[in-house]
């Protein structure tokens, strides 16, 4: 690997932004290959760098081939990404089956709730508690393309701030708990606190996939099982 291409790789793992290190096995050249552009010894034709990056979003390395290519044209996609997050607003019971369960699947999990009595090692023992309000704790944390948002307090002066701060950063999956009125009356706070429509459709309310969950560990599955269809079923409704 050239001294250019390591340096930039490192860089990018420091910074916790997504790549790809792609190398020709034929030739021996190397190019990197991020969300919105490419650098390296040689390019790639749109199919195939589109096909790169749904790589990265998938965290799926491995060889890429042309079958229609009779010279044997071989790459390899070696995926290199900052971990999966997953940040829970609310220190509640859900929260307690949801943190262990987004742990189990590769999430970095961090409880944010500034209510000391709920976000404790006690009742989250070696989860990552924030004692911020919503809204600080998510600046401070800064949510990337690789983070997921939950809030589960049914307390709109927590969960309203962090929802705000949540849809104006690129997190890929923002859930909110309640019923449909709930949801409903938190889209119309929203869309008086200056949010878009766009904006405001990018949060999955009532959170969860639709399993007739009941109980905190069931609703906790259901939350993690659609943040999985999320960043992967890009052909199952989520």
């Amino acid at each position: 690997m050239k001294r250019d291409i390591l340096d930039r790789l490192l860089a990018a793992k420091a910074a916790a932004v997504p790549a790809a290190l792609v190398t020709d096995l034929n030739t021996g050249l190397q190019t990197l290959v991020y969300e919105d552009t490419v650098h390296g010894a040689f390019g790639l034709e749109p199919d195939l760098l589109d096909e790169v990056r749904r790589r990265i979003r998938q965290d799926r390395s491995g060889l890429l081939v042309d079958p229609q290519d009779e010279d044997g044209f071989r790459l390899f996609v070696h995926v290199h990404n900052p971990a999966m997050r997953l940040l829970i607003v609310g220190a509640v019971h859900i929260a307690q089956a949801l943190a262990p369960a987004a742990a189990l699947t590769g999430y970095d999990v961090t409880v944010i709730d500034p209510r000391g009595a709920f976000a404790t090692e006690a009742r989250f023992p070696g989860v990552k508690l924030n004692h911020l309000w919503p809204d600080e704790a998510l600046a401070e944390l800064k949510p990337d393309v690789r983070t997921a948002i939950v809030t589960l307090t049914h307390d709109p002066k927590l969960d309203d701030p962090a929802l705000i701060a949540a849809l104006r950063s690129p997190a890929f999956y923002v859930g909110a708990l309640g019923s449909k009125r709930t949801h409903a009356l938190r889209l119309d706070r929203l869309r008086d606190e200056g949010l878009s429509e766009v904006e405001v459709k990018r949060i999955r309310g009532p959170v969860g996939l639709s399993i007739g969950a009941v109980t905190p560990a069931e609703i906790a599955i259901s939350i993690m099982g659609q943040i999985t269809c999320v960043r992967r079923g890009e052909n199952h409704p989520c």
